[in-house]
Order: C-alpha cells, then sequence, then structure tokens
C-alpha cells in the first residue's frame, strides 16, 4: 500500500540574477513547492496568485526595489511567513533595516554554503509551522469563543420556556449553516411530542391556521432515539453524499436529558469539521443549561401564579372575616376601613353589637406581615368573637385577659404579639370602657366644638386615652388597669393601627403637615399629631371615607404596614 506524502511546504526564491535562482531552485524543489521570481515585483504578483508562502528568500541587492523593502511589503500580508535575506554585503544599516522592517527571521552572506543554507530554511520551515499551528489554534479559539457567546447571549435574551427552545434551533441552525434543524423537548426520558424546527414553519398562504409540523422520518426518529437511549451525540452519513451528515445531540443537564437538537448538512461549501462538531457541542451543553433555567424559570412563574391566586381567595377570606355590617347602632354612628400592605395581613378591627345593647370595638395589629400575621389575626378574631358573645357582656379587660391566655403559647414560640384596643360602649348609660394591649393611644374629641374654635384660630388638641398594658402574647398573665370616661353628644372615639401614624408623607406635602416629629426632617412619619392636623381640615359632619382620601394625598403611595383605622361618634 502506497503511503500518502504530506503536502509540500510553499517557498519563493526571488533574486535578479538566473544562475542564483536556478541553484536556489534545484536546492530546494524535492522538499518544498518551489516558485522563482526575478524580481521584487514580480514576487509580489506571484504572492497575489499563489497566496502565502512558508518561506521567502530574497536578494538584498535588486533593482527597482532591493529586497528589505520588498520583504516589509509582505509582512502586513502574511505576518506568519519566515524571511530569510541573502546579501553579498555585511552593511550594519542595511542588516538592521532588514531585520526591523523586514521581519527577517535570518540573514545569510554570499557565497552561501549549501547545507549551512539548507538547514537554515528548514529551522525556518519548522518555525513556520510552529506558527501556523499557533495561529490556527488562537484563531479556532477566538472563533469558538465569538460562536459561543454569540448563541449563548442569544439563547439567554428569552426566560419564556417556549421561546427558549425555538431561539436555540433558530440560532445554531443559522450560525453552523444547517439545512435543517430540529429539537425536540424529552419529558419523563420519553420524546415529547412538541417540535421546534429551523428553518421555522411559516403561516399557510391563506393564512387560516398555521400549518401542522410534517411528520419526522422514520431515519431522524430512531436517531433521536438512540440518543435518548444512549445519551450520546450520534453521527451519520457525509454532507458531500445522498442524504448529507445527520447530527443529534443530547442536551443534557446533571444526567438528565431535557431536549434532543438534530441536525443536517448537505452539499456544503465547507462541511463540518471535527472541530465544528465539538463546537456545536459546546453550544448545546449551553442551550441545555439555559432550557434548565427556562423550566425552572416557567415552574416559577406558574408557582408564583398559583400563589398569587390563592392569596387572592386569602385576602377575600379575609376581608370577609372583618364585619362589613354590623346591624343597627342606636344613637352612635360606627365606621371602620381596613387596607393590608400585601395580599393579606395582620391587622383586624372588629364591630359587634351585643344582645344587651353595648357596642364593642377593637382594632389590632399582629406584629410582622403577610401570611404569618393574617393567620394569628384570624386566631384573634375567632376567639375575640367568642369572649364578645356570651351572655352577659364581659369586661374588656378580662377579654384581653382570656385573649392572652389563649394565644399565649403560640405567640410567644413564634415571637409574635398582638397590640390591640378593645372598648366597650353603652348607650345607654354613654360610658366607654376599655382595654389597651400595647396599643397606640386611641384619640377622644367632640368635633363640632373642635371645627368652631379651628375657625377662629384656636390651638385644639384631642384627648389621648393613655390607660395602657403589655401586648398580647408578651407574658403568661395579661394585668392593666381599664381605662373608663362618658362620652357627651358630638363626641368621636378613633382607634388606628401604627400603618396609619407611621406613614411616611411625601415630601411636597409634608409642609402643610407637621408629624410633631422633631428629630426626622427626612420622609418623617405622620404621627398623631399628623393625623390630627388632617381631621382639623375635615367639615363639620366627619366621614371617614374623606379623612382616608386627604391621608393618602399627603403619604407615600406605596404602602409600607397595614393601615387600619375606626370611629365611633355619638348622635
Amino acid at each position: 500500500m502506497s503511503q500518502v506524502s504530506p503536502k509540500k511546504l510553499k517557498l519563493m526564491v526571488v533574486d535578479d540574477e538566473p544562475d542564483n535562482l536556478d541553484l536556489l531552485y534545484r536546492t530546494f524543489r524535492r522538499d518544498f513547492n518551489v516558485f522563482r521570481a526575478d524580481g521584487a515585483l514580480s514576487a509580489l504578483d506571484t504572492l497575489e496568485q499563489e497566496g502565502e508562502m512558508a518561506v521567502i528568500i530574497s536578494d538584498q541587492r535588486m533593482p527597482v526595489m532591493n529586497g528589505t523593502e520588498f520583504l516589509s511589503k509582505t509582512v502586513d500580508r502574511f505576518p506568519d511567513t519566515i524571511r530569510i535575506l541573502l546579501t553579498g554585503y555585511t552593511d550594519v544599516e542595511d542588516l538592521v533595516d532588514a531585520i526591523n522592517s523586514g521581519k527577517v527571521f535570518k540573514y545569510i552572506t554570499k557565497p552561501w554554503n549549501p547545507e549551512k543554507l539548507k538547514e537554515t530554511v528548514q529551522q525556518a520551515s519548522e518555525t513556520y509551522l510552529v506558527l501556523k499551528q499557533r495561529t490556527n489554534e488562537l484563531s479556532r479559539a477566538l472563533r469558538r469563543e465569538e460562536i459561543l457567546n454569540v448563541v449563548t447571549s442569544t439563547i439567554r435574551e428569552s426566560l419564556d420556556y417556549q421561546n427558549m427552545l425555538k431561539t436555540i434551533v433558530k440560532t445554531i441552525g443559522e450560525k453552523f449553516q444547517a439545512d435543517q434543524g430540529i429539537l425536540k423537548p424529552v419529558e419523563d426520558n420519553q420524546l415529547g411530542s412538541e417540535c421546534f424546527f429551523y428553518p421555522a414553519l411559516g403561516p399557510p398562504e391563506d393564512n387560516t391556521e398555521e400549518a401542522p409540523p410534517p411528520p419526522l422520518s422514520s431515519e431522524v426518529e430512531n436517531l433521536l432515539k438512540t440518543v435518548l437511549a444512549t445519551q450520546e451525540t450520534q453521527i451519520e452519513g457525509r454532507a458531500n453524499r445522498e442524504g448529507g451528515l445527520h447530527l443529534a445531540i443530547p442536551l443534557t443537564v446533571q444526567q438528565q436529558i431535557l431536549a434532543v437538537l438534530y441536525l443536517n448538512q448537505q452539499n456544503a461549501l465547507i462541511p463540518w469539521s471535527e472541530e465544528d462538531i465539538s463546537l456545536i457541542q459546546s453550544v448545546a451543553e449551553q442551550a441545555a443549561l439555559a432550557i434548565s433555567q427556562a423550566k425552572l424559570y416557567q415552574r416559577t412563574q406558574e408557582q408564583a401564579e398559583k400563589m398569587r391566586a390563592e392569596l387572592a381567595v386569602a385576602r377575600q377570606i379575609q376581608h370577609n372575616l372583618l364585619r362589613q355590617s354590623w346591624g343597627e347602632t342606636k344613637n352612635v354612628k360606627v365606621q371602620a376601613s381596613c387596607y393590608p400592605a400585601r395580599e393579606v395581613g395582620g391587622d383586624f378591627f372588629e364591630v359587634y353589637v351585643h344582645p344587651q345593647g353595648d357596642v364593642w370595638l377593637a382594632v389590632g395589629d399582629v406584629s410582622g406581615k403577610g401570611v404569618p400575621a393574617a393567620l394569628f389575626m384570624a386566631s384573634a378574631i375567632s376567639i375575640l368573637r367568642r369572649e364578645l358573645s356570651q351572655e352577659g357582656s364581659p369586661e374588656p379587660d378580662v377579654v384581653m385577659r382570656n385573649l392572652n391566655q389563649t394565644m399565649n403559647e403560640d405567640l410567644f414560640s413564634t415571637n409574635c404579639f398582638i397590640t390591640m384596643v378593645l372598648a366597650r360602649y353603652n348607650p345607654e348609660t354613654r360610658r366607654l370602657v376599655y382595654a389597651n394591649a400595647g396599643h397606640i393611644y386611641p384619640m377622644l374629641w367632640h368635633h363640632q366644638s373642635t371645627i368652631d374654635q379651628v375657625a377662629v384660630n384656636e390651638t385644639v388638641q384631642p384627648e389621648y386615652l393613655t390607660v395602657r398594658g403589655v401586648p398580647v402574647g408578651i407574658l403568661p398573665i395579661w394585668k392593666a388597669k381599664a381605662g373608663e370616661m362618658t362620652l357627651n353628644s358630638g363626641d368621636i372615639f378613633l382607634l388606628t393601627s401604627d400603618g396609619i401614624t407611621e406613614a411616611t408623607i411625601i415630601p411636597p406635602l409634608s409642609q402643610g403637615v407637621d408629624s410633631g416629629n422633631s428629630n426626622s426632617s427626612h420622609n418623617p412619619m405622620l404621627g398623631q399629631e399628623g393625623l390630627w392636623q388632617l381631621i382639623l381640615q375635615e367639615p363639620q359632619t366627619f366621614d371617614l371615607d374623606s379623612l382616608l382620601n386627604r391621608f393618602r394625598e399627603c403619604t407615600n403611595q406605596v404602602q409600607e404596614d397595614d393601615q387600619t383605622i375606626l370611629f365611633l361618634e355619638v348622635l
């Protein structure tokens, strides 16, 4: 069997003396593909036609253009070529110029020693091969990096799972000049029913419905099944033969196949090399990671949507827990409002008219926000209603003590507590009794007389009911005195949560609202003093909706905490 000899490197000899030119040709024609030129201009023409040479040997002293000048003209276009200069002179300036401008590998003086010249040219050719190999490796690495970056960035621009799959097959198909591409997802170690094609299937001409995807050939189907079974890349055929080259690659993450990519190349001018196939596999690895992230994102979105739906139901349930009506209240007007900062919250209020005629009012705030606070809020309302529905109307401090006894263990174990004001008003005697478990002080004022005093520029302050105990859930046994007073016609008793008083004032509007917090000049909180100033701007008929509208105009639109407010007005 005959062995195929390696391809000869190209060598150019340039000399204006025919004898030297023939001698050089005869010396190297067995080992190199030698091109001859009798001058610099002829040599440049040959380079234009034949392209890069491995080695150029040029005489220095030639008419029209010397060797140094000629070699310098080849540097930019053929940087890897090795250049050797022949000279019959030893002029230092010429040699320095040749080395600097012509990038000369070595210079040899005439007459030369044939064996030494052969040795020098052999070194030059070996140097050229090393340089060429490194240049090619660098070029391939840069191309690989460029394609990998382009494909990866394009793929990762989409987080939507379906769009991700379309983008993967389209981008890889385009970048690697495939004639056909198919991406088939894998679910539960089975090929899915969906297929994503390159080129993408266009809409039908009549614009009615999108054409169904064509069935896969048995050859392609079997190839995909083989990849799924072996979890290895499968290559069949050749690009320059009938049917072309078939390439099927598993897209795997942590030994789990997420999809199978099929590419076909037929009659390509530049068929895929082993390096190209290796690069496609590297891109497929990145694509697999992108698919994994897209699936995770899709699951996260689905779970988030499910959670939002569940929280919407929970919000409605919590809203329904708060009484929206409380029947007829004799000689009193009661209004209440509660807005959680999230879908659900820990604030609550209660209005209960006892069969004996007492009107019960409560505003509470569970520490924390969201679902945990909402669960404690629901428990507190349930226990509170059980306590208030006794045959005899109980005392507020007794109810608070029983609530603490029931919930203390659960609250303490989760580092939670409840602040709360519970009040009982008797319309017959106009007596108000309240218990305060670490909550904001209730406010009491006569609205009509307050408006009249403001009209004549008198300074008016509400009465803050300051009898207070510790929050529910702090101590095993809740103890505190109950506050008691008699209300008059026109008096208003107001309860709020800290989401109202700690709301941040919007700077442009804060000039008209004094929060009473002198230590906070940057985005101060409203405070009870600021709330009182808003109340003073109310008309003679006090209305909760009007007050809340004014409150929202001067506070941050991004709600930071649950906001609850309730008032009772004696008619």
